[in-house]
């Protein structure tokens, strides 16, 4: 039996929570209080530029700032310690709340969803046989672990260690996907045995269905919600009479996905629906108060009856604080209905002028990949992400197979998430789950099948966490599997200057897809907004830094670029096109996320 030792001064109360509550109203230090939370993630900010957007959500009229931890983005590697240094530094970005007067809620998940790939979970882990989110000991037995590294860091930040932590979420919304009670006391009592003496509380939509999966007794039970707070507030009075109304997030607008509309919220709707959950004491997080980008290949997924939906680089959310801080309509009533009386001190962001750059054609796209070096599995069936060690980017698998003379077809059984196929260097097309299967013309020899496999991001919600990427399925000719395969993987995210270098050198252009660049020249550095005009989709490096994700299905046309992205003089921005290669990069004043859809989610 695995016995673990709380060290004593873990294990003491020595001092009241400053957040409690009685007769249904949140006390700070027994005096009537709310929260007026707003999300704001420290993993899709700059770090150059966290102060400059806490100080928006001050100026917003909010007190307190709310962030997930995700786990995944602190260690993405299995056997290495979580980092939590730079962009990672979660600590000192809870510090610089602090210093800006606000208090800090806590959401260390494990699972955080957050539109995050994967909901924050390592893909190592998930990769492995076990159940996630739950009492089975191979899956806490390595939360314990990452709890070790993440907690006493947290509780050492809490307002009784005379930091700006207030509160910790235990779990998340984990009533939409499981009723393992055990494990939630588990995460709490984990939290609770690390230090953490702050208020904690769940977090759920207003249903009676998720509430009773994922409440505790004795842990205050906030809701999720985007519209009808009077609803939840009778339900959660119903069952928690004594508890005070907290709306842990309030959906004021939404994200998108590649292929569908640019979601907004309207301001009269958002407003309308803030006045109700803070009317009579009412908490609230506004989620997202300033939402930020997915930046890299970070994003994640919705799986809705079997069709991936992929969430786009942009995570602006139609918040307040727009994706580049600019402070919109919507941040003006908010502010009006929060009751904030103070000058608003921050200053508009001046982005640089619009202007056109040759985009020049470096190397193809197969060739390239094969120019960065990387370790090849060589086995029967193609090899998985998971097998791989890979959690995003691309593997090409090679075969050589004879292909009888005439028509057939060749089928990928279970490819996640797409696939590009090429028959001695010529494009036969692409396979999808939609479109399994792609025409081949054989002459009785031998040929070089190559498939080139994407992830189009990690589902972050729902049933579907976890699900394994690559191609997973027999590839078939007609009836019969193609075996002996060489799969190289290609970590996008992690590649060095040195790596994309190489790609980008790697010879003559030819053909429609490969890599490209862009010389930019800054006088001064400053936010842009990136578009590639008649190229297909891919993705975007600038000065060797992955941005994102574009793609011409929309709605997103322009990438934000932060301006410590940027330096003065010349700056290389580095395209890897899929498809069809434009001619020119387009630097722009403003975003365009696409024409607009209203949209106000509801539970049911």
């Amino acid at each position: 039996m695995l016995i673990r030792v709380i060290e004593p001064h873990l294990a003491m109360t020595t001092t009241d929570a400053v957040l409690t509550w009685h007769g249904r109203r949140l006390l700070r230090h027994g005096v009537p209080h709310r929260i007026l939370s707003g999300g704001l993630h420290y993993f899709r900010v700059h770090p150059d530029l966290w102060r400059d957007r806490i100080r928006r959500l001050a100026d917003l009229g909010l007190n307190t700032v709310d962030t997930y931890i995700p786990w995944n983005f602190h260690q993405p590697h299995e056997g290495e310690a979580a980092r939590f240094d730079g962009w990672r530094d979660v600590e000192r970005f809870i510090r610089m709340i602090g210093e800006e007067g606000l208090d800090v809620v806590v959401r260390p998940g494990p699972y955080i969803c957050a539109e995050w790939s994967n909901g924050g979970l390592p893909s190592w882990l998930t990769g492995r046989d076990i159940a996630i989110r739950s009492s089975d000991p191979a899956f806490t037995s390595v939360v314990d672990h990452w709890f070790d590294a993440l907690v006493p860091r947290i509780a050492a930040l809490q307002a009784t260690e005379g930091g700006p932590v207030v509160a910790v979420q235990v779990e998340n919304e984990f009533g939409s996907f499981g009723d393992d009670h055990a494990y939630l006391r588990w995460v709490r009592d984990a939290l609770t045995a690390r230090g953490v003496r702050e208020l904690m509380f769940t977090a759920d939509g207003p249903t009676e269905l998720m509430q009773d999966g994922g409440t505790l007794p004795g842990t205050l039970a906030a809701v999720t919600l985007g519209s009808k707070p009077d609803a939840a507030r009778q339900l959660v009075t119903a069952r928690r009479p004594d508890e005070p109304f907290v709306v842990a997030e309030f959906w004021n607008g939404w994200f998108d996905h590649w292929g569908e509309r640019h979601h907004v919220r309207g301001v009269d709707s958002a407003v309308h629906t803030l006045r109700d959950i803070i009317a009579d004491g009412g908490s609230v997080s506004v989620y997202m108060a300033h939402g930020g980008t997915n930046f890299g290949l970070w994003a994640g997924a919705n799986d809705h009856d079997g069709h991936l939906r992929s969430t786009v680089t942009s995570y602006d959310s139609d918040a307040p604080i727009a994706e580049d801080g600019t402070l919109t309509e919507k941040f003006f009533a908010m502010r009006e209905a929060l009751g904030a009386r103070g000058p608003v001190r921050s200053p508009a962001r001046l982005p640089l002028p619009p202007a056109r750059v040759p985009l020049v054609h470096r190397a193809d796209l197969i060739a390239g990949l094969r120019a960065v070096p990387a370790a090849t599995e060589t086995g029967p069936r193609p090899a998985s992400f998971e097998q791989l060690g890979l959690d995003a980017g691309m593997v090409l698998h090679t075969a050589h197979p004879r292909i009888p003379a005439g028509e057939h077809r060749l089928a990928l059984m279970d490819v996640r998430d797409r696939a590009l196929v090429l028959v001695d260097g010529a494009v036969a097309g692409v396979v999808t789950p939609d479109s399994p299967s792609v025409p081949v013309h054989g002459t009785g020899a031998a040929v070089r099948l190559e498939i080139l496999v994407e992830s189009l991001g990690r589902v972050n919600y729902g049933p579907g966490i976890g699900r394994h990427k690559g191609l997973l399925g027999p590839v078939l000719v007609d009836r019969r599997i193609v075996q002996g395969w060489d799969s190289v993987p290609f970590a996008l995210q992690d590649w060095s200057a040195v790596e994309l270098a190489s790609a980008v050198a790697a010879g003559l252009a030819v053909t429609a897809a490969g890599f490209a660049v862009a010389t930019v020249h800054v006088a001064e550095p400053a936010d842009t907004f990136l578009a590639l005009p008649g190229s297909g989709r891919g993705f975007v490096w600038v000065n060797g830094f992955l941005l994102g994700r574009y793609w011409e299905i929309g709605p997103q046309v322009t990438l934000y670029c932060p301006a410590p992205l940027l330096r003065t003089g010349e700056n290389t921005v580095t395209v890897l096109e899929l498809n069809r290669l434009g001619n020119v990069l387009e630097l722009r004043d403003r975003p365009e996320l696409g024409p607009p859809e209203e949209y106000v989610e509801e539970f049911s």
